[in-house]
């Protein structure tokens, strides 16, 4: 990136680091310099309004549940101006141990910011995941709705997933802006 006056705002929630982690590695992707981390738990979703590209972490508890932080913050982001910002989204979870579920949370929280006329960015092939159902996937089946992450069985994935991720959004963010 070379415009010194763009900045990312990426918020995320995370019970046990993970989600995190990934951000962490997403923002050192893309340059420290270029983006702002935000823990919703501590930083209102409000914040949003401050940045023209978002990034927004969650993962998948238990049978399809939202991340606590996501769940208690739910209502507020309806109540969001994204309206021509461009969004892109990560999600985590469990593939194998909660297989009818990956991922649902990444696709809810997809379905509420597509609500709010913002433009998603980082839609991820759906290739080399072993899962029954997901609310995260596109109409066509083919794509996850922002990047998949599983740290609990492909952990070694991660790396090379969120390298690729990252480059893709610089690509599209590219196409966005000409």
């Amino acid at each position: 990136m070379t415009d010194s006056s763009i900045k990312i705002g990426l918020f995320y929630g995370s019970t046990t680091c993970y989600t995190e982690m990934a951000g962490e590695k997403i923002r050192a992707a893309l340059g420290e310099e270029w983006v702002d981390l935000h823990n919703i738990k501590d930083v209102p979703l409000t914040e949003t309004q401050h940045y023209d590209i978002l990034i927004f972490g969650i993962s998948t508890w238990d049978f399809g549940e939202l991340q606590e932080d996501w769940e208690s913050h739910w209502q507020d982001i309806r109540q969001l101006d994204l309206n021509g910002k461009t969004v892109a989204l990560y999600g985590l979870g469990d593939q194998l141990g909660y297989a009818d579920w990956f991922q649902d949370a990444l696709g809810m929280l997809h379905d509420e910011l597509l609500l709010l006329g913002c433009q998603v960015i980082g839609y991820w092939p759906n290739q080399g995941y072993e899962f029954s159902a997901s609310k995260a996937l596109t109409e066509d089946g083919s794509y996850f709705v922002g990047l998949s992450l599983d740290d609990e069985n492909q952990f070694e994935q991660t790396d090379a997933r969120i390298h690729q991720w990252v480059n893709q959004l610089l690509d599209e963010l590219q196409q966005v802006n000409e």
